[in-house]
């Protein structure tokens, strides 16, 4: 396995399991007992980045390596607790624009129980200039 990105650690990918080029994409993560707050139910924060992190494969399937898929707007709703264990984040784009698209996603444990749900609205930045910029605002 190629070494992963820190952030995918931190979330705890296991493994990306679809990027269809229709826009669609499905990723496995360890919800972990380090990602839980009282109760072992893991905080609101890391379902919302599992399933932003689904969107945005989703979008990098759909549009290419070339863009950034940038978070504009997202909303989540929360359905029921999510527990340590595998969890699945799919996602999928709703409406396809040339710079700003909708995307959809959710998360289910391992029986298929839907447990958030999430919709974003994706600016579509370009990849070099967005790393351009990041260089130029850090110095490197």
């Amino acid at each position: 396995m190629s070494e992963q990105h820190p952030l995918s650690q931190t979330l705890g990918l296991i493994r990306i399991v679809t990027m269809d080029p229709e826009g669609r994409s499905s990723l496995e993560y360890e919800a972990k007992l380090e990602q839980c707050h009282s109760g072992g139910v893991v905080q609101g924060g890391f379902i919302t980045g599992w399933i932003d992190a689904a969107m945005a494969h989703a979008a990098i399937a759909k549009n290419g390596d070339g863009v950034v898929p940038m978070t504009l707007e997202l909303k989540v709703s929360f359905f029921a607790p999510v527990r340590p264990g595998l969890v699945i984040a799919e996602a999928w784009v709703e409406r396809h624009g040339k710079r700003t698209s909708f995307y959809e996603g959710h998360l289910k444990d391992a029986q298929g129980t839907v447990l958030a749900k999430a919709t974003s609205t994706i600016l579509l930045a370009d990849r070099a200039r967005v790393e351009q910029a990041s260089r130029a605002a850090t110095g490197a």
